[in-house]
């Protein structure tokens, strides 16, 4: 009987292992693998069930396979599925009995955004509020076309402009254009001060009205405080970034339909695999990449002037967790969760650094691997393609509805989707432990750790509560100070609770508490 167990557990490893070559011969041809293509290597995997359902391969990954449609067999994997407890927690956004429809508009509010989608998406809801509270009128913002991305995309163009105009029209004033005769007006132009309160745009910036009837905001990022602000103000802003600033309906549509077209493979995974040219640029992170590879990214990092931070040890970063994880790191991750290889994966992200070379160790564990470009045709995605805010609201979208969430880094696009999967009821969002895991995979590539039940049980109680539970949101890191403190908090629309999520049997809470 041993033997048969290791001849068994040898040929799972042969058939993966001829999965693998297949899909880089594929990368290295230069080809797409296909939807077509991703079934043919889950056929190739469940073609013997009995050693599917063997012991662990030579490389220490299980080959327990479930059934073609993701669903788990055993309660350990159905756990993994099952959304996160809400505990009751539902949107409590309407405005208090005391608040008032907007009065006469004493200037009119001009915005530049920068930015990615979900960095413009919190400074447009961050001014929607501002403008309230200088009751100023908001002119449609102006989406950012300078950034790393050169993108062209209007405001019309992301987002349903009309429905945010009605949808806010008993918060604030919006009108797409200023008047005529105020185009070529004097303006003061100014950058509003990081994360300020009430008092900064009462005592600083509304003064600014007796001497100019237009301010224009420079920028939009990160000037309003996550916490501390007036209630209906933070509602407000949970208005605007959860609702008004819904897709244009282009975009709703197509995205919808890649949500239902990757729901036909079963329950999914939306994996934000951030794993592209600008973030590893920025970020300095090189582990797994060659020698040309890292000093291609480190020369794009010298020569983009925003970006300050130019010499950045790759090692460090990644040692504390400040790294995205790799392809292969998130394949470790998902089986050692226990996610059968039948689990259906949509990899939200833009073209992955290194073509499908290097997401070919994810691709062998999880064929099922799908993103826009695979579910829609490149007609359906002619419109957008050339913009990449465009071709992100479809990732969100995709992302918002599916199952399970899992972003590799957590960046604005993973603080965005998992803040608005919590308004919606808590839906399963498993953040990752990034500097934790980086210490157990070091060790499996040292071979001090081999993948197996003992990694797996440690990786899945390390990510216990990392599961998008009701919590409310995180204050400062003790310590710090500055402009470092207000950055350490969690960012307002990563976790609207308390703000913006209420227990029906509980009153509202007090806007003003966080967890600290």
């Amino acid at each position: 009987m041993p033997l048969r167990r290791k001849v068994r557990g040898a040929a799972a490893a042969g058939r993966r292992a001829a999965v693998r070559w297949w899909l880089l011969s594929l990368a290295a041809t230069g080809a797409t693998v296909t939807a077509a293509a991703a079934l043919l290597a889950v056929a190739l995997h469940v073609s013997s069930s009995s050693a599917a359902s063997g012991p662990a391969s030579s490389s220490g990954v299980p080959y327990r396979l479930s059934k073609l449609d993701g669903a788990a067999d055993d309660a350990g994997e159905k756990r993994w599925w099952l959304p996160a407890p809400s505990r009751g927690f539902t949107p409590c956004v309407a405005p208090s009995p005391a608040y008032k429809s907007p009065g006469p508009s004493r200037g009119y509010l001009l915005v530049l955004t920068n930015g990615g989608l979900n960095q413009m998406r919190a400074g447009i809801s961050d001014m929607v509020a501002v403008a309230r509270m200088l009751k100023a009128t908001l002119i449609i913002p102006e989406l950012d076309k300078k950034s790393f991305w050169h993108d062209k995309s209007n405001f019309s163009d992301v987002f349903d402009e009309e429905y945010f105009i009605h949808s806010l029209a008993n918060d604030v004033k919006v009108e797409k254009k200023l008047p005529k005769d105020l185009v070529k007006a004097p303006k003061f132009v100014r950058y509003f001060k990081s994360w300020s309160g009430i008092d900064y745009y009462h005592d600083e910036i509304y003064p600014l009205w007796e001497h100019r009837q237009v301010i224009r905001a420079a920028k939009s990022d990160s000037r309003l405080a996550n916490n501390y602000l007036p209630p209906d103000i933070q509602k407000l802003r949970c208005r605007a970034f959860f609702q008004a600033l819904r897709f244009a309906p282009p975009i709703e549509a197509l995205g919808n339909l890649l949500v239902e077209r990757m729901r036909s493979f079963g329950p999914y995974i939306a994996l934000h695999l951030r794993y592209e040219k600008d973030m590893l640029a920025f970020s300095g992170c090189t582990h797994g990449l060659s020698q040309t590879e890292s000093e291609e990214l480190a020369m794009i990092r010298e020569n983009t002037s925003y970006w300050k931070v130019k010499d950045i040890d790759p090692l460090d970063q990644r040692s504390h967790g400040y790294c995205p994880l790799t392809p292969k790191e998130v394949g470790m991750f998902l089986s050692a969760l226990g996610y059968p290889s039948s689990t259906p994966v949509y990899i939200a992200a833009g073209e992955i650094y290194g073509g499908e070379s290097h997401v070919v160790d994810l691709l062998s564990r999880f064929p099922i691997m799908m993103n826009k470009e695979k579910l829609a045709s490149a007609e359906e995605l002619r419109p957008f393609r050339q913009y990449a805010s465009q071709m992100a609201a479809l990732d969100y979208i995709v992302s918002v509805e599916s199952d399970v969430f899992i972003p590799s880094y957590s960046g604005n696009m993973a603080r965005a989707v998992g803040g608005h999967r919590r308004f919606l009821g808590h839906r399963k969002t498993i953040i990752p432990d990034r500097k934790a895991l980086v210490r157990l995979f070091d060790k499996v590539d040292g071979g001090l750790l081999n993948e197996g039940e003992r990694l797996s049980r440690r990786i899945i109680d390390i990510h216990r509560k990392r599961q998008g539970s009701p919590r409310k949101r995180k204050g400062p890191v003790s310590g710090t100070k500055g402009s470092d403190r207000f950055r350490s908090e969690e960012a307002f629309y990563e976790n609207p609770l308390p703000d913006c999520l209420c227990q029906p049997e509980s009153p509202a809470s007090d806007a003003s508490v966080v967890s600290i």
